[in-house]
């Protein structure tokens, strides 16, 4: 089992800017791929940003430009740095972990909350 604890969400004014941070509770060197996902209130969860060990990334369509997904192996740590925040990134946002066995298994944070609005 694999916990990853996120922190850094908060309320913010458009136009701000937030950093979300990830701490799995096992080595980055480990995880296939990290991710970041959202959900807002009636919607289904998305993705925002995934990082694979390759290193590859990809971004929802909505936050290329603005969000940067980011690790950094000494800290162990997984970042989203989120820019140019606009009301409609408001959402409950997760940090993933894909780790590849036998399967593939993903990991869930508990979510932190983002609020954007003036």
């Amino acid at each position: 089992q694999v916990q990853l604890v996120e922190s850094g969400g908060g309320l913010v004014q458009p136009g701000g800017s937030l950093r979300l941070s990830c701490a799995p509770s096992t080595s980055i060197f480990s995880i296939y791929a990290m991710g970041w996902y959202r959900q807002a209130p009636g919607k289904q969860r998305e993705l925002v940003a995934r990082l694979t060990s390759g290193p590859t990334t990809n971004y929802a369509d909505s936050v290329k430009g603005r969000f940067i997904i980011s690790r950094d192996p000494a800290k162990n740590m997984v970042y989203l740095q989120m820019n140019s925040l606009k009301p409609e990134d408001t959402a409950v946002y997760y940090c993933s972990a894909e780790i590849i066995r036998v399967v593939t298994m993903t990991y869930w944070g508990q979510g932190t909350q983002v609020t954007v609005s003036s």
